[in-house]
């Protein structure tokens, strides 16, 4: 047994922010009260006997663990960057209970041999991972898996993240096709023959390099296309790590016109804090698709998180390794890790600047995911699983000293506000701060 007391609970799911003490049993949320131990332990006949660990929560928010929707553990085939227990171990420092994986390994997710790799792999640590499988073989954009039969084997969703689906009408069978089995499409929406060199912004950022870039348009015009296709099948529609502010106001309409609460966008951390001077600054290590915008975008993403345009905050968790991202500007793969800062960058950037509450951060870190991809997370509630998060939101820390097995990062040595004290998986302690 578990019993966490002296804690401030906010749980976006319930719209619930107290300070209560919580008991927890056999992996499960048990009781939710604000009563002492001993009185509890009165009340619940099958606890009386059991020996209890005490955690204090004083002056910490207890929350549910937080859900990371779009998470790249590079395994199989590409584990000299990461693989699956060092990425759990990463996300577990961050406070993740619960990642989604693309399918964009080597080989593909996109069978049922890899697909049980991924699944049997994770299973053993002490993170929950889900995976999802390409929306077609290979990422190729030209034939479609057997979404039944992977969704039948453990798939939670579709995704050939990585590589937009160039096909128009094959992308609307696949959702048709999704849209019957009611589980989420996730798409990075870059059209590439609209980038001259990718990761790095059209505009100041590639002035500087002295190289074509990516244009926003590249975003749009796909993240258009793929709305309407959305509203024309009610496909669950996951818009991928949107980065520009035109993208942002092409959801709000979308969302406007659904009346099946099918659409959704995700936004990333470092576009929420960072904009192109990071990439003048930083160079490969801020190199990403999409690529870092203008200012105007990055307030255009908060303003779509604060009215709910924006409903998911994902990391896009896309470990390389040194030697790959010291090479040139055009040569280097775009990407940066983001399990260990995500809910730091948020605190720091969102809540401690009044942009957002905690609660209002949280939602989209925790119930909103889960319920996208109809996983049991995302709740502190009785009965529940107790999979929790402890975070002292005021206290400050130094990023560095990563569980990834990759550092590409632009936000090592910034101090940042709020630290995970305790990251809880299935009621059992699995991530404690040294």
């Amino acid at each position: 047994m578990l019993w966490i007391e002296n804690g401030r609970l906010i749980n976006p799911a319930t719209n619930y922010d107290k300070n209560v003490n919580i008991l927890i049993d056999e992996g499960k949320i048990s009781k939710i009260t604000q009563k002492t131990l001993d009185e509890t332990k009165n009340e619940e006949e099958n606890c009386r006997n059991k020996e209890v660990k005490i955690i204090d929560a004083k002056g910490c928010i207890v929350a549910p663990g937080l859900v990371d929707v779009h998470v790249h553990f590079r395994d199989p085939g590409l584990t000299y960057k990461e693989d699956i227990e060092t990425g759990a171990k990463a996300a577990l420092k961050g406070g993740f209970t619960s990642v989604v994986l693309m399918a964009n390994t080597k080989p593909t997710v996109d069978n049922e041999e890899t697909l049980a790799y991924v699944l049997e792999k994770g299973a053993k640590t002490d993170l929950h991972v889900h995976t999802c499988a390409a929306v077609t073989k290979g990422l190729s954009g030209k034939e479609m898996v057997d979404m039944d039969m992977l969704l039948a084997k453990g798939a939670v969703g579709f995704t050939d993240d990585g590589i937009p689906i160039m096909d128009e009408e094959l992308l609307e069978t696949a959702m048709k096709k999704a849209a019957e089995l009611g589980v989420p499409v996730s798409l990075h929406e870059e059209d590439a023959s609209l980038i001259t060199n990718n990761g790095v912004n059209r505009g100041k950022a590639s002035e500087h390099y002295g190289i074509g870039g990516s244009p926003r348009e590249a975003e749009i015009s796909l993240i258009e296309r793929d709305l309407e296709v959305a509203l024309r099948t009610g496909a669950i529609l996951n818009v991928q790590h949107i980065s520009s502010k035109e993208g942002v106001e092409l959801v709000r309409q979308a969302k406007k016109r659904s009346d099946k609460g099918n659409i959704h966008a995700e936004a990333t951390p470092h576009h929420f804090t960072l904009n192109e001077e990071a990439v003048i600054k930083h160079g490969t290590l801020a190199k990403m698709n999409p690529p870092l915008r203008e200012e105007a975008d990055r307030l255009a993403i908060i303003e779509g998180l604060k009215d709910g345009t924006i409903d998911i905050i994902a990391t896009d968790h896309a470990p390389h390794s040194a030697e790959e991202k010291a090479k040139p500007i055009t040569e280097a793969p775009s990407g940066i890790i983001g399990l260990e800062t995500a809910l730091s960058l948020g605190i720091t950037n969102l809540v401690q600047t009044g942009e957002l509450t905690m609660s209002e951060l949280l939602a989209p870190m925790t119930c909103n995911p889960a319920k996208m991809y109809h996983l049991n997370a995302g709740t502190i509630e009785e009965g529940k699983p107790a999979d929790i998060v402890i975070i002292s939101a005021d206290e400050e820390w130094t990023v560095g000293d990563y569980e990834s097995k990759s550092t590409n990062s632009p936000f090592t040595g910034m101090n940042l506000k709020g630290v995970v004290k305790y990251t809880i998986v299935d009621g059992k302690i699995v991530y404690t701060q040294s």
